[in-house]
């Protein structure tokens, strides 16, 4: 262990697991370099937080951390248990002579997870339960840093998911069926990439679905939607209504009729909640305080939308995605917990230390006075000078600048 003053944040590549991580030591108010990666986990407001230098204390989320070295030798072993299909697919998205655009290694532990929890051996996963979220249906969280590539990880999963259903039917582990729900227009835009018949598809990009398995990938359906189009009106709003048309609220089928579109004959979906944090359960026991009506209106019918759909159609699995998988308490920040269902962790740090997000800077203090004419820093000079450096491609050792 080393300690020192961090003057270099990328300590590590982005293809291959951390070996070190930057530890703050909130007594001394120093940082250790340690070996070995850091624990999965969130840092939770202290009553010193308040001071500058004091980021919180570190919780441990103790499940992923149990998980992850039985990942680990399950990959190192061969992925015991998996199909063909499988297989195949792992072994493509290893294969450095495959890509020319190789995944990251917090992509390829996020998808591994989500597979060893379907077809690695019972003996394997002896000891491993996932908490539910008090629902019908079985959720699992990927908690993945923006910016580290989470869509990418949702093409992995409707490839793995998909292709395995084609190719064995009968396996009700699978379907090719996939219901994905976005918080808005624009999100739900950004994953038209996630259709395989859309001329952009990250599958043929991003190269995850071998050439000879692209025409089967074609047999999945996939449906995007974005959370208000889950909404509809209770019998009580109905009743409010001024209206002569009197009929009651849709029944779960007419529901499911009016929002799965092509997929309203299909059943035992796969259902996918990008910016998963927007969908938690309201705790029937409580009100939760300090948050807006509508936070808590999306959140219930997001959730609510999807059992819904489960009654009438069944979800077979449902995959969140989110960098902030926080369950609102409407207490304190120190109160808050995230997802107990999360699976894998590759958390903001991380993704700093990897090089995959852009380094934080603190500003001290600005003296600059902006131009009185145009409002523009009078340090804006500068800019003129590093154009063309910042759009420059950078060598792979090159520091950030």
């Amino acid at each position: 262990m080393r300690r020192t003053t961090p003057d270099r944040l990328i300590i590590t590549s982005p293809y291959d697991e951390p070996k070190q991580h930057w530890s703050y030591d909130r007594e001394t108010r120093s940082f250790d370099l340690k070996e070995g990666r850091r624990p999965a986990g969130y840092t939770i407001a202290s009553e010193a937080s308040k001071s500058f230098d004091d980021p919180g204390i570190f919780k441990e989320l103790s499940l992923v951390n149990r998980i992850r070295p039985r990942v680990k030798t399950w990959h190192e072993g061969g992925y015991p248990g998996v199909t063909g299909i499988t297989k195949r697919l792992l072994e493509h998205w290893n294969d450095p002579e495959q890509r020319e655009l190789k995944l990251f290694f917090c992509q390829l532990e996020a998808i591994e997870t989500l597979i060893w929890l379907t077809e690695a051996p019972p003996a394997d996963r002896v000891g491993i339960e996932i908490p539910s979220d008090g629902g019908p249906f079985k959720r699992l969280c990927s908690k993945m840093a923006t910016g580290s590539g989470k869509t990418i990880v949702m093409a992995m999963l409707i490839a793995w998911q998909a292709l395995n259903k084609a190719t064995y039917p009968q396996d009700p582990r699978f379907s090719k069926h996939v219901f994905v729900v976005a918080p808005g227009l624009t999100v739900k835009s950004r994953l038209q990439v996630l259709i395989p018949s859309q001329p952009d598809n990250y599958y043929e990009e991003f190269n995850i679905v071998p050439s000879g398995l692209l025409d089967k990938l074609r047999q999945a359906k996939v449906v995007i939607r974005n959370w208000q189009a889950l909404n509809w009106e209770t019998e009580e709003r109905i009743a409010k209504k001024k209206s002569v048309d009197k009929r009651g609220a849709k029944s779960n089928e007419a529901y499911a009729r009016e929002v799965l579109g092509e997929l309203v004959n299909s059943k035992n979906l796969l259902v996918i909640n990008d910016e998963a944090h927007h969908a938690w359960r309201v705790p029937a026991e409580s009100k939760v305080k300090g948050l807006k009506k509508e936070d808590i209106e999306e959140a219930t019918k997001w959730v609510g939308g999807l059992d819904r759909i489960h009654q009438a159609r069944g979800i077979l699995s449902c995959y969140d995605f989110t960098a902030t998988p926080f369950v609102p308490s409407g207490k304190k920040s120190s109160e808050e917990a995230l997802f107990p269902w999360i699976a894998s962790d590759f958390g903001l740090n991380d993704a700093i230390e990897s090089g995959l997000v852009k380094t934080p800077r603190v500003v001290i203090r600005d003296d600059g006075i902006p131009d009185a004419k145009s409002y523009r820093s009078k340090l804006y000079h500068i800019y003129e000078h590093v154009r063309d450096d910042l759009n420059r491609k950078a060598e792979p050792q090159e520091p950030l600048p």
